[in-house]
């Protein structure tokens, strides 16, 4: 048995070296790049159109951690990451479900829950608030036009008001462009996605006395 070749043909839209980038747009790069220790590939990937960059991360930014835009919300980091990759799975877009469920990982601190969301979140290890969250979510990314004052409702009995409601709309409706911009540009997750917040590291070694 053979293996299949390995594709040689070149993407159709090849992400931009770092070093022609705008200021601006490397600083930020390389930020994330000292935090995360690589860089997740949307960076490069949509950066080849600066304007369209600065728009995209200043929407997620204020959407995703909306405290750096002086707002606060009832929606924990984990929450946040949980509407993205069951509703970027229900888009099938595979970095997004890939690289948030990820952080989702990390932030729920739960090594099974990207998987569990992504395939089912009604049978998920997660919150009756968190399943009436992604309920929520999922109308808006499936029918969006049916959702009514009961969605709303719903939402209001389990202890989110109606600005939480926007953001989960806002987030789903975001993350459904990601979602598309990601699967028609071909966009691959980094490697390192896949096992981060898989294995719990280990304890480290006491101290010689």
């Amino acid at each position: 048995m053979t293996s299949s070749p390995v594709s040689t043909t070149p993407p159709r839209y090849p992400a931009p070296q770092l070093a022609d980038l705008p200021d601006d747009i490397r600083a930020k790069i390389l930020e994330v790049q000292e935090k995360a220790g690589f860089v997740p590939n949307v960076f490069l990937g949509l950066a080849r159109r600066p304007a369209e960059w600065r728009a995209f991360f200043a929407y997620h930014d204020a959407l995703m951690t909306p405290e750096t835009v002086g707002r606060s919300s009832n929606l924990t980091k984990g929450d946040r990451e949980m509407i993205v990759t069951t509703t970027s799975a229900a888009n099938k877009c595979l970095y997004c479900v890939v690289a948030h469920g990820a952080i989702l990982r990390i932030y729920e601190k739960k090594p099974l829950v990207a998987d569990q969301v992504a395939v089912n979140y009604r049978k998920a290890d997660i919150t009756p608030r968190q399943r009436a969250m992604l309920d929520f979510a999922m109308k808006v990314c499936l029918q969006s036009d049916e959702v009514n004052d009961a969605d709303i409702d719903a939402l209001h009995a389990h202890g989110f008001d109606d600005e939480d409601a926007w953001d989960i709309a806002a987030i789903t409706a975001f993350f459904g462009l990601s979602n598309r911009m990601a699967s028609f540009s071909g966009m691959q997750p980094n490697p390192e996605f896949y096992l981060m917040g898989r294995v719990p590291k280990p304890p480290k070694p006491p101290e010689a006395a």
